[in-house]
């Protein structure tokens, strides 16, 4: 079970926008297939959240463009758990170009905890928590 998940992708033609790249919606897509893919190499898959009748639901995200993409471009989606609160979680995204590594962009979700029933917030119950190393902001590849 990855405390980083890697997460690959080949840019496809639908994804490309009006100026020849990725259109910038398309990052959100990508750290949301991540995070999904991530949580279910955790344990946790869609399935089993909705089984036990809890989840996560995004508040907010942030994206910082760095580098274009274009079709074609083979990515990694590097993503961790940067801090995990009583009722949400902050998890970090690096999105790379795989070829030469270049940053394409830094990204964060802030994800909150709830019930399924009732769309209310809840604690993070132990069991899923465990599931989740927090590793914190930086990535442990840009570590020295």
């Amino acid at each position: 079970m990855p405390d980083v998940y890697v997460h690959q992708h080949t840019v496809r033609e639908d994804e490309i926008d009006g100026q020849g790249h990725v259109n910038n919606v398309v990052f959100v897509h990508w750290m949301q297939d991540a995070a999904v893919a991530h949580s279910s190499a955790q344990g946790w898959t869609p399935e089993r959240y909705r089984d036990e009748g809890i989840g996560w639901v995004a508040r907010s995200h942030f994206i910082e463009y760095r580098q274009p993409a274009f079709a074609g471009d083979e990515i990694v989606v590097r993503t961790w758990i940067g801090d995990l609160q009583r009722v949400s979680s902050r998890r970090i995204y690096r999105i790379l170009r795989a070829g030469d590594d270049a940053l394409l962009a830094r990204a964060e979700t802030n994800w909150a905890f709830l019930r399924l029933g009732d769309r209310k917030l809840i604690r993070i119950p132990p069991h899923v928590a465990e599931a989740f190393p927090v590793i914190g902001e930086k990535d442990p590849r840009e570590e020295s």
